[in-house]
């Protein structure tokens, strides 16, 4: 039997005029971690709310994925006194 481990992203999405910011927010049941990321429209370009919505979103589980990584070359320092350095 294993032990299944859940960790939980939700993604907040605030718009304001032709911005869209998302917030990922990560659950791992001890911890939370958050990345943010915007997306602007061109004035030029048409309305379409979900495009924004799915750039902002990317780009705040990119700035997610970077924060993690850096939390666990930190924790992995702490544990062999060496400096770490995870590929991305």
């Amino acid at each position: 039997m294993s032990n299944k481990r859940v960790w939980t992203v939700e993604i907040v999405f605030t718009e304001e005029g032709d911005s869209t910011r998302a917030d990922a927010i990560l659950e791992t049941g001890t911890l939370r971690h958050h990345g943010w990321g915007k997306a602007q429209r061109n004035p030029d370009d048409e309305d379409v709310p979900l495009i924004g919505e799915e750039i902002a979103a990317a780009r705040s589980l990119e700035d997610l994925v970077r924060r993690l990584l850096r939390d666990a070359e930190d924790e992995i320092q702490q544990h062999t006194g060496e400096q770490a350095h995870v590929h991305r």
